[in-house]
C-alpha cells in the first residue's frame, strides 16, 4: 500500500476513523487542535457524530455517554485539558466502558507552552483521577506508530472495557512523515450486552460508578484489580535499538527515544557500546524485561523531556542493582543528539 504524508495530529484522527470510531467529542487546545479540526470534517462526512464540546469537561461526560451507548469513542486534548478530564476518567472506569483518550502534551506546569514535553508522565501512568485504577497508556516515536497504536488503542478498550490513553508530545503531534493507513473497514468488535441500546425485548441494563456500601465498591474495586492484572500479564510491549552487545542502556519513550536512537549511532561510530530499550506501553511498563536486562548491562542512562518521572519506574525496575542516571530537559526544551552523546560519553 502506498505512503501518504501526514501531520502527526491528522494521522491520530484519521487512524481513529479507520479503527472505526462512531463519536468523537473534543475541545480545542494546542498542539493537537488538528486532530479535532480533522474530525469535524471527516465525521460527518461518513455520518459519524462529532461535537465540540463547551469544555473539556463536557467533552469526557459526553465521551461517557456515548461508551455507555455502546460506541466506539475517542476524545483528544492537551496538558490542562487532560487535567480537567480525570473526575470522567475515573467514572468511566468505575462504569467498565471503553474509551480512547489521547493526549498530546505540552510544557507545564500551568498555562505552559505549546512545546514539546513528557511531563504528564505521572499523571498519565499513576491513574490522574481519583480511586484505585490505572489506564493503559501507549506511548508512540512516529507518525506511523502513532496511527498503529490508536487502532490497537480502540481494540484493548473493547478487550477489557477499560479507559486506554495515548501519550505523544507537541512534537508527535506536528511532524509530519510518511504513513501507512490501513483500509477502511468495520471493526470486529466484541458483542456488548452491557450497552445502554434500550431495553425492549430484554432486562434493563444499569452502567454506575455510583455503589453505596463499603462492601458494595469493595466488590467492584477487586473486580477492577483482577482486570489489571490480567493486563499486566498480557499487554506489555517494548522496543529494542542496538541492544545486542551494549553496555550502557538508554531508557526513553516517545521523542526522547528517537532523539535517542541517533545519539546511539553517533557513540557507536566513536566505539562506545551503548543501545536503547523503548517502552511502548508505560503502563503496563516493562518492569519484569529491564529487570533481566540489568542482569548483563553496566549502566543506564535515562533521557526524558521533563525532571525525571519515568526513571522513578526504571529504578523501580532494576532494584538499584546497577547505576541510573538520569538527562531531562524541562518546558519545551529539545534536547539534541550531541546532548546525549556528551551525556552518554560521562559514562566511560
Amino acid at each position: 500500500m502506498a505512503k501518504i504524508l501526514m501531520k502527526g495530529n491528522e494521522a491520530i484522527a484519521e487512524a481513529a476513523i479507520r479503527a472505526g470510531c462512531e463519536a468523537y467529542f473534543g475541545y480545542p487546545i494546542t498542539p493537537q487542535s488538528e486532530v479535532l479540526e480533522y474530525m469535524s470534517r471527516r465525521m460527518p462526512e461518513l455520518g459519524r457524530a462529532f461535537v465540540q464540546a463547551e469544555s473539556e469537561l463536557a467533552a469526557i461526560n459526553m465521551v461517557y455517554g456515548a461508551a455507555c451507548g455502546g460506541a466506539r469513542v475517542m476524545t483528544s486534548t492537551s496538558s490542562p485539558g487532560f487535567s480537567l478530564m480525570q473526575e470522567g476518567i475515573s467514572y468511566i472506569i468505575a462504569s467498565e466502558v471503553p474509551a480512547v483518550v489521547v493526549n498530546v502534551m505540552r510544557g507545564g506546569p500551568g498555562l505552559g507552552n505549546i512545546q514539546p514535553s513528557q511531563a504528564d508522565y505521572f499523571q498519565m501512568t499513576k491513574g490522574g483521577g481519583h480511586g484505585d485504577y490505572f489506564p493503559i497508556v501507549l506511548a508512540p516515536s512516529t507518525v506511523q506508530e502513532t496511527v498503529d497504536l490508536v487502532i490497537l488503542a480502540f481494540d484493548l478498550a473493547d478487550k477489557y472495557r477499560w479507559v486506554v490513553e495515548i501519550i505523544a508530545d507537541g512534537m508527535i503531534g506536528q511532524i509530519m512523515e510518511p504513513v501507512e493507513l490501513p483500509p477502511m473497514k468495520e471493526p470486529e468488535r466484541p458483542p456488548r450486552p452491557w450497552a445502554l441500546t434500550g431495553a425492549k425485548g430484554r432486562p434493563k441494563n444499569i452502567i454506575t460508578s455510583l455503589y453505596l456500601g463499603a462492601q458494595n465498591l469493595e466488590r467492584l474495586n477487586l473486580r477492577l484489580q483482577e482486570r489489571l492484572r490480567e493486563i499486566v500479564a498480557n499487554e506489555v510491549r517494548y522496543d529494542t535499538f542496538m541492544l545486542d552487545d551494549a553496555e550502557i542502556v538508554l531508557v526513553a519513550y516517545g521523542t526522547a527515544a528517537r532523539i535517542c536512537q541517533t545519539a546511539i549511532t553517533l557513540a557507536r561510530q566513536e566505539g562506545i557500546k551503548v543501545g536503547l530499550f523503548r517502552p511502548i506501553t508505560v503502563f503496563p511498563f516493562p518492569y519484569d524485561e529491564l529487570d533481566k536486562l540489568a542482569d548483563r548491562v553496566r549502566e543506564f542512562l535515562v533521557v526524558e523531556l521533563n525532571a525525571g518521572q519515568a526513571l522513578e519506574d526504571v529504578r523501580l525496575a532494576i532494584h538499584d542493582r546497577k547505576p541510573i542516571r538520569f538527562f531531562g530537559k524541562l518546558g519545551g526544551v529539545v534536547p539534541l543528539p550531541e546532548d546525549i552523546l556528551e551525556e552518554i560519553k560521562k559514562l566511560q
